[in-house]
């Protein structure tokens, strides 16, 4: 059975996290911006967007740190703080609720006036239900004075047209396997993290810590095996399966193994149904299983 997902490393929130790697140009692009802001007007909204687990939140909240001057002045939304319509903490829920949005915005209106610069960081603007997206376009079609908005995102087709045009769209790239290995050394100094492992990131140390946390790791080599042995069995492929599918950061390894094998023929196909697990509510066991064995037939 694969390991339970229980941490192996304490891994800093990236609030709490000091450690930046790969992000200098984004950081110098905003830092030259706010440095020059009284002669040429700050952008209001910037949207740091890329893929999961590079560090977007990390630069996200650095940024803030500096920016915002009283401790009234820094207002997160994220899944941590998302709320039903009662006001109650929403631990179990997928999207960030219009709630969550608006109780924001209230104590936005009840902050300091001080006059020092105040920060809105949302992470992730995947995340927000179309109510909450739609709630926070109104406060970007007029954005308060002296307010920044940072906004996280992973998948920039994801986020609304009329949010996106109204924000500094900054693209951060994947990280280099140099950089990984200085995040593996600084977080993980004990652990032994092969080239495999490295490739399989695909720039994401995000990546590495789950797929390691989950024994991902482990299960690739195990689907590689599986997929290239002309005697397993369809019983083999379903017993995998239910191995990855408790673990939605583990699903996209069977895309790294289309990958591998060059079955570009394949992508549309696996990519659509990894995303309805979710958005459908399909058994992510059966889901999992039909593409491990499409990729078994290919082969």
């Amino acid at each position: 059975m694969a390991k339970k997902n229980t941490p192996l490393y304490e891994f800093p929130h990236p609030m709490d996290n000091d450690t930046l790697v790969g992000h200098d140009a984004t950081l110098a692009a905003f830092m030259d911006a706010w440095n020059n802001r009284d002669n040429y007007p700050l952008h209001p909204v910037w949207m740091l967007t890329g893929t999961r687990g590079i560090g977007k939140a990390t630069l996200a909240y650095k940024i803030a740190k500096m920016v915002y001057g009283n401790v009234g002045d820094f207002f997160i939304i994220d899944m941590d703080r998302n709320i039903d319509k009662d006001g109650k903490i929403k631990s179990d829920a997928k999207a960030i609720s219009v709630f969550t949005v608006r109780a924001t915005i209230e104590k936005m209106q009840m902050s300091s006036m001080s006059g020092e610069w105040r920060v809105v960081l949302i992470d992730s603007v995947d995340q927000l239900t179309t109510a909450a997206a739609n709630a926070i376009l109104k406060l970007l079609e007029e954005p308060p004075a002296k307010t920044l908005f940072l906004l996280v995102t992973h998948q920039l087709s994801n986020v609304l047209p009329t949010v996106r045009s109204r924000a500094r769209v900054e693209k951060m790239h994947p990280l280099s396997i140099s950089d990984l290995r200085r995040l593996c050394a600084r977080f993980m100094p004990d652990e032994m993290i092969d080239d495999e492992t490295l490739r399989l990131a695909n720039g994401s140390f995000g990546r590495i810590a789950g797929l390691k946390q989950s024994g991902g790791d482990v299960i690739y080599d195990k689907l590689i095996k599986l997929v290239q042995n002309k005697n397993s069995t369809a019983t083999d492929a379903m017993e995998l399966a239910r191995q990855i599918a408790p673990f939605p950061e583990l699903h996209e390894i069977l895309l790294d193994a289309i990958a591998r094998f060059n079955l570009a023929e394949l992508y549309p196909m696996a990519t659509r149904t990894i995303n309805d697990i979710n958005r459908v509510n399909l058994e992510p066991e059966i889901a999992i299983f039909k593409i491990i064995e499409e990729i078994k037939k290919c082969l």
